[in-house]
């Protein structure tokens, strides 16, 4: 999720003075309207939006081609055109405040193109038409629709880098300076916060020690720098914020800023509900402040998922199995299968199957020792399959049992989950949900040695916004890198 206002920042925390807010004086607000520079700043997301409705409206057109001549009455298309339009706006998906990956969309979108073909030839003279014509022109609208957003998307993608528009975090000091670390840090995810929003008189006017941004403690002192700099992304850390600061999040609403109520929290879980989620921000779950979506946990459809895949994986992959399993035998001995324990759903152990690339000197390394990706006595061939991932094939027979899913949470061993749930304490949440060859977090570069913050409330976030398309959609990315540098 990328947001629209902000652009990727450089890699570490950049520190901002109180004169690059350039909090303004009083009375810099001309008829209550912004300055000339907040107006620019938002021209590229006007212009945007403005695209992505022609785009849609547009898609109708090659499909009306598939329709006979006769039966091509532009009434009708036009009121189908009409029709989608809305059913798009009513679902939000004309927001700006964030660009979202094409493959997130395609369900919404092509719900909505069916759901309008379903009106229309209802109540019009194409219910006359074969049904393999309809669904040929709906394909076509979808297709149509799809790739035209996909195009408006990527521009979009390309302004934000060019030229960024700053956020505002708004929570308890604390709370809201750990959101601006993690943005600041992940500057690919698109949110550069350039102040916090907080009531800590002590700092005021002054710049917070450890992320370098500017505290801003009165409405009167954010309202100007949110005019200075065009700001138009307010993140509200936690949801007694909302209550604590309703006047001012107002305030910033009126101003045409979008508010997404950001959780830091490990998330509740339990047999009485769940909660409500609009999508991930570096690993922290949103939600869209005056909307909500719901979402559950198809544990069936998600099943039915890994038993297909895995079990058509294995039969396909068997020659290539076979292949690394020879070739390991031959170099190494016996022993080609390494297994070893590790943590499931619920905490539940379980033992991993993997090909042996590295053969530990006792238990207690197998158990404890954090990376081999660059052991030395590693043959060529070993550091080959850690590098492509193919050491990873024999964990499909895991998935096909029931030890694991095709996507979620990395399991990791016992001495390990102890260690860091001691540490991070959204660690032990990982387990609510079936761990995962690939995952989230994996699909973000966070494999091997990388920040086991980041993996958690990456994994987190993918288990409190889980659907079975964000499971189809993290196979397909993963897919599309599947050589990588090291292993996990």
């Amino acid at each position: 999720m990328t947001a629209e206002s902000t652009v990727a920042s450089p890699t570490g925390p950049q520190r901002v003075t109180k004169g690059a807010l350039s909090v303004l004086a009083r009375g810099g607000l001309v008829g209550g309207r912004r300055p000339s520079a907040g107006r620019a700043a938002r021209r590229p997301m006007r212009e945007s939006r403005a695209v992505l409705w022609l785009v849609d409206g547009a898609a109708v057109l090659p499909a009306a081609l598939v329709v006979p001549v006769p039966h091509r009455h532009p009434l009708v298309f036009a009121l189908l055109a009409l029709g989608v339009l809305g059913l798009n706006r009513r679902a939000s998906l004309y927001g700006m405040s964030v660009v979202p990956d094409v493959l997130d969309e395609i369900p919404a979108v092509c719900a909505r193109i069916a759901v309008g073909w379903a009106a229309v030839v209802a109540l019009s003279p194409l219910r006359s038409l074969p049904m393999t014509v309809l669904l040929a022109a709906v394909a076509v609208h979808c297709g149509a629709a799809c790739a035209g957003r996909a195009a408006v998307h990527g521009y979009r993608r390309r302004v934000l880098r060019r030229g960024p528009c700053p956020a505002l975090v708004v929570g308890p000091l604390a709370a809201a300076r750990g959101v601006a670390t993690v943005l600041l840090r992940h500057p690919n995810c698109g949110v550069r916060p350039v102040g916090v929003v907080a009531d800590d008189l002590e700092i005021v006017g002054d710049t917070d020690a450890e992320t370098g941004l500017l505290v801003l403690t009165s409405a009167q002192d954010t309202l100007r720098a949110l005019i200075q700099n065009g700001v138009g992304t307010v993140l509200v850390v936690g949801a007694a914020t909302r209550v604590e600061k309703a006047a001012e999040l107002r305030m910033l609403a009126a101003y045409g800023c979008v508010l997404w109520e950001v959780d830091t929290q490990t998330p509740s879980y339990g047999l009485s509900g769940r909660r409500e989620r609009a999508g991930q921000l570096a690993g922290f779950s949103l939600r869209w402040l005056g909307a909500g979506s719901g979402r559950g946990r198809g544990s069936i459809g998600k099943r039915l998922l890994d038993v297909v895949l895995s079990g058509s994986l294995l039969v396909l992959a068997a020659p290539v199995l076979l292949v690394c399993a020879l070739a390991l035998w031959v170099m190494d001995g016996p022993g080609v299968v390494f297994r070893q324990e590790r943590i499931g759903m619920d905490g539940r152990p379980f033992t991993i199957l993997k090909f042996r690339t590295h053969r530990p000197a006792s238990a207690h390394e197998a158990a404890t020792r954090w990376s081999v990706a660059d052991a030395q006595d590693m043959s060529r061939f070993c550091h080959f399959l850690r590098r492509t991932s193919l050491d990873e094939l024999p964990q499909l027979w895991n998935v096909f049992r029931g030890d694991m899913s095709l996507v979620g949470p990395r399991p990791e061993r016992p001495y390990y989950v102890a260690k860091f749930s001691q540490v991070y304490p959204g660690y032990r949440a990982r387990h609510r949900m079936r761990s995962g060859i690939t995952g989230l977090a994996q699909i973000h570069g966070l494999r091997g040695d990388t920040s086991i913050e980041d993996r958690c409330r990456y994994d987190n976030a993918y288990i409190d916004n889980w659907s079975l398309w964000q499971d189809v959609c993290i196979l397909l990315r993963t897919v599309a890198q599947f050589v990588r540098p090291t292993g996990s």
